[in-house]
C-alpha cells in the first residue's frame, strides 16, 4: 500500500442499511482489508508481525477459537467495521507489570481491532460493536474482566472508550509502551450481560449473539 490519498466516499447516512454480526467464513477477506487499511492509511505504520499475526489468521484465531469471536459490521455484503475478542491478556513488556497481573491471559477478554472504515463513521457502528462483543464475552465461561487499550493519538479514540469503560492505567504518564499515547481501560462484565440481554433474547450455547440491524 502506498501513502496516495484516496478518494473519500460520502458518508452513508442510513444506519438501518447496517447489521452488526459475528463473522462468517465469508467476512474474513473484507475483515483483514479493513485492519490492513487501518494499520496503513491511520497508524501509518503497516503490518507489524510480532503485533499483528491475528490479522494473517482471522479464521484459526477468531471464527474457529470458542473463546475468541470477530464481530463485524456489514453494509450491501460488504465488511465496514471490525471488533475482536481475545483471551490473551496484556503482556509486560511492553505494558506495566501491574496490568499483566491484573488481566491475566485466559481470564481476561480483550477487546482489539475495533475499526470503522472512515466513510462508515458517526453510524454507531463501533459502539454496536462493542457491545455485540461484550455480550459474547459475558457468555464465555472464565473471563472474568473485559479489558482493551488504545492509542489515543488516534482523533476520537480517548473520547470513545472513556464513553464506554473506566480507565485503569495511563501509560502517557509513565512513559511505557515504548512512547506511544496508550490508555488502558475496562469495560465491567455486568455491563456486557446487561447488553446481551438487551437483545430479546438468551444468548446460544456457542455464546455468539444474533445479528443486530442498525
Amino acid at each position: 500500500m502506498d501513502d496516495l490519498k484516496r478518494p473519500q466516499a460520502p458518508r452513508h447516512q442510513d444506519p438501518d442499511a447496517y447489521e452488526v454480526r459475528h463473522a462468517r467464513p465469508q467476512d474474513v477477506s473484507g475483515a483483514r482489508s479493513v485492519m490492513l487499511d487501518t494499520f496503513y492509511e491511520e497508524f501509518r505504520y503497516g503490518y507489524v508481525p510480532e503485533w499483528h499475526a491475528d490479522v494473517v489468521d482471522i479464521r484459526g484465531t477468531y471464527l474457529d477459537d470458542p473463546r475468541h469471536a470477530l464481530v463485524v459490521a456489514v453494509r450491501d455484503g460488504e465488511v465496514v467495521g471490525t471488533c475482536a475478542v481475545h483471551s490473551r491478556g496484556p503482556a509486560h513488556p511492553p505494558h506495566p507489570r501491574r496490568l499483566a497481573e491484573r488481566y491475566p491471559s485466559g481470564r481476561t477478554a480483550q477487546l482489539l481491532r475495533v475499526y470503522v472504515r472512515p466513510a462508515h463513521r458517526r453510524q454507531g457502528l463501533a459502539r454496536a460493536m462493542v457491545r455485540t462483543a461484550c455480550a459474547f464475552a459475558a457468555g464465555v465461561p472464565g473471563y472474568e474482566s473485559i479489558y482493551l487499550h488504545t492509542n489515543v493519538d488516534i482523533p476520537g479514540a480517548e473520547g470513545f472508550w472513556r464513553s464506554l469503560a473506566t480507565e485503569v492505567c495511563d501509560a502517557r504518564t509513565t512513559g511505557e509502551h515504548g512512547g506511544f499515547g496508550t490508555v488502558h481501560f475496562e469495560i465491567p462484565m455486568p455491563w456486557g450481560a446487561s447488553a446481551r440481554a438487551d437483545h430479546g433474547r438468551p444468548a446460544p450455547a456457542s455464546g455468539r449473539e444474533p445479528s443486530v440491524r442498525l
